[in-house]
C-alpha cells in the first residue's frame, strides 16, 4: 500500500485530503507541522510527501530542504501545497527541493495525478 504522509496544520484540510485519499487505497499518515513531518519522513519513509508550505514551527520550506540534505528522505517526491500561486513561488517550491506543487484550493483528480506521476519519477 503506498503511504503518504500529510503535513497540514489546518484541520480541515487535513481531514478532507486523509478521508479522500484513503478512500482510494492509500495508507496516510498526518504530521501538523514542519518539524514533526521531517521527523515523521525519517521514521516512516513515506512513498510521497504533501507538504503545505506555511506551517508553524518549521514552514515547509525549510522542511522540504531538511528533508533533501539527508540520505535516508532525499528521494522522497515531495508535492508542496499552497496558496501561494504567484509567479516565482513555483520556482522557489522547486528551489527548497519539492518535486511539484499543487495550489490550493486542492483540486483532487489533479493532486492523484499528480501523486502519481511523482511515485514514477521517484521509480524511474
Amino acid at each position: 500500500m503506498t503511504k503518504i504522509l500529510l503535513v497540514e496544520d489546518h484541520e480541515e484540510l487535513w481531514d478532507f485530503l486523509s478521508r479522500r485519499l484513503r478512500r482510494r487505497g492509500f495508507d496516510v499518515v498526518l504530521a501538523h507541522d514542519g518539524q514533526q513531518g521531517v521527523d515523521i519522513a525519517r521514521a516512516e519513509r513515506p512513498d510521497v510527501v504533501l507538504m503545505d508550505m506555511n506551517l508553524p514551527v518549521m514552514d515547509g520550506w525549510t522542511a522540504a530542504r531538511t528533508l533533501r540534505s539527508d540520505p535516508d528522505t532525499a528521494g522522497i517526491p515531495i508535492i508542496a501545497l499552497t496558496a501561494h500561486a504567484m509567479s516565482g513561488d513555483r520556482d522557489r517550491m522547486l528551489e527548497a527541493g519539492c518535486n511539484d506543487y499543487h495550489p490550493k484550493p486542492v483540486d483532487f483528480p489533479q493532486l492523484l495525478q499528480q501523486i502519481d506521476a511523482a511515485m514514477l519519477a521517484a521509480e524511474g
